[in-house]
């Protein structure tokens, strides 16, 4: 078996215990960053946002059945590739873990980058003073460009320090964010509606140049925008229909899957499925939690109006500037309340560690991926290296770097309509998962020997292997999202057939892997190696 890998192990440590995973897994699906930017975004829909979040993450639950006990089965870093290449076979395995956990990820960079100078930079200047610079960052492609290059930088240090570094990264930032987060609440429920209403207009306008009245003002854009997100309301149809957006955050509590081979006792399937539960159940119930706390004293109309404000100009739906001319970041709505400019600055720097303890999802994941396929021979052998101190697959760090620099840039400054692809980064993965799911529900049948000698062999439900039922749940679930994404009958979402470009940008990736998939298998087998036999066996870590 040595001669067909790269080397006869990984060369990966196991060098995280259960409750890093979870809190990679509670960063994964970040209530903060990847919620609160997408939650204002939703203003134009009809279903509620407590129910539409709760329903989701009962099928979500599925996801993470099926995830957890594929993990047991096979703890190997590269997750989805190596359970779809050794199940599904080689082309599918690659082209859809390779499109949905490296090339997309390049669209997620800027992504990140929006949030990190929406959530660190703009609040931490603006509460310093330096209005100008807060504005620069804010409404400015120089400035979000500037903030893409920033927030790459420091995502690479994070991940090339290693495993073990960036997990103490984490428990750091998941302690004081919390903190953070329960003090904001507090600071939301205790207030009243006069009290944040005048801290609102006086604020927006000491710290952001805004004129006066620009509560009212926000009211107003917010209403012309189409603000209509209920707290609870709506049909059951309507609240369906918010789903496919609100996945955008809360899809991944299985974004750790691909690094189960440095995870310490990942072969044991209760262990997996308490990891990313209880971060999905943590994370829905604060997310329940805050959402009472803006709606009891902000107003969750008034909250719903100022996302339609910034993002109706954002998105070209008109020329007017938002009456607050920074994102309506709930923290720094919050922190007007404090008098006290320092105690100020330290609540939105605790607030920042939201972004600081998930910014290293973005590649960490991927790295795992791009060295699984380096592994198997389908990418140079450089890519497999391994840097001894750190355990961090460098190349592979590089590959996720350098293009998203790039797109990047193709995002920040719009070129080629490139802002409208941005569910595209949801949309992909999703197809990935997809993937997984039918590789989970097919696995004991067509696998039989691996799954019986597996820990998942004794679960079953009414006689059928409960991957496989959890399987069809949320395989079902996966179709629906993607039936919405690429039909859109009620046009809500942008990415499907009615969008050319994100079409194309989509088949291009998976173009680029099948090439590259196919151009190496015919490049080792003039070499002697049989790619098909090397994807039939299970590396060791």
């Amino acid at each position: 078996m040595s001669s067909l890998f790269v080397r006869k192990a990984t060369g990966m440590v196991r060098s995280w215990s259960v409750f890093d995973a979870f809190v990679y897994a509670f960063f994964s699906i970040n209530l903060v960053t990847l919620g609160l930017y997408s939650f204002s975004q939703m203003y134009y829909f009809k279903g509620g946002m407590i129910p539409a979040l709760i329903i989701s993450a009962i099928f979500i639950f599925f996801e993470v059945i099926v995830y957890a006990a594929l993990i047991a089965v096979m703890p190997r870093s590269g997750g989805d590739y190596v359970w779809q290449s050794r199940i599904l076979g080689g082309a599918a395995g690659f082209i859809l873990a390779v499109t949905g956990w490296w090339f997309i990820l390049w669209l997620w960079a800027p992504l990140y980058s929006d949030m990190f100078r929406h959530i660190v930079l703009v609040p931490l200047l603006g509460t310093l003073g330096a209005r100008d610079v807060a504005l620069w960052f804010a409404g400015t492609q120089n400035g979000a460009m500037t903030a893409s290059v920033i927030s790459l930088a420091i995502i690479s240090i994070f991940i090339a320090l290693g495993m073990k570094t960036y997990a103490r990264i984490q428990k750091y930032s998941f302690y004081g964010g919390i903190l953070g987060l329960l003090i904001v609440v507090a600071l939301l429920l205790t207030t009243t509606p006069e009290a944040f209403k005048s801290a609102f207009d006086a604020n927006a306008t000491s710290m952001f140049g805004a004129a006066s009245g620009t509560y009212d003002a926000t009211v107003a854009l917010g209403k012309e925008a189409g603000a209509a997100l209920p707290l609870t309301g709506g049909t059951l149809s309507a609240i369906f229909l918010v789903i496919p957006y609100l996945v955008f955050f809360n899809l991944w509590p299985n974004w750790g899957a691909t690094l189960y081979g440095e995870v310490r006792g990942a072969t044991d399937f209760k262990r997996n499925i308490s990891g990313m539960g209880w971060a999905l159940g943590v994370t829905t119930l604060l997310g329940v939690i805050l959402f009472l706390a803006i709606s009891k004293n902000v107003g969750w109309d008034f909250y719903v109006q100022a996302g339609g404000a910034w993002w109706n100009y954002a998105w070209g739906g008109t020329s007017e500037l938002p009456a607050l001319p920074v994102w309506p970041y709930p923290a720094l709505l919050a922190s007007f309340l404090l008098k006290n400019v320092a105690v100020r600055f330290i609540l939105l720097a605790l607030m920042s560690l939201w972004w600081f303890g998930w910014s290293g999802t973005i590649f960490l994941s991927s790295t795992r991926v791009i060295f699984a396929a380096a592994f198997d021979r389908l990418l140079p052998e450089k890519v497999a290296e391994v840097d001894s101190r750190s355990g961090t697959p460098i190349y592979a760090l590089l590959l996720m770097v350098v293009p998203s620099l790039i797109v990047s840039a193709l995002f920040n400054y719009n070129i080629a309509d490139f802002q409208s692809l941005t569910l595209c980064s949801t949309l992909v993965i999703a197809v990935t998962f997809l993937g997984t799911t039918v590789a989970a529900i097919i696995m004991p049948y067509t696998k039989p020997e691996l799954y019986k000698s597996s820990p998942i062999a004794k679960y079953n439900v009414f006689g059928v292997p409960l991957i496989t039922v959890a399987g069809v749940i949320f395989g079902a679930f996966l179709l629906f999202l993607l039936y919405e994404w690429l039909i859109d009958p009620n046009g809500l979402y942008g990415i499907g057939l009615g969008n050319t470009s994100s079409i194309v940008y989509m088949l291009a990736n998976y173009l680029l892997a099948a090439l590259i998939y196919f151009g190496f298998k015919a490049y080792r087998k003039s070499k002697g190696i049989d790619l098909d036999k090397v994807q039939a066996e299970i590396p060791a870590e």
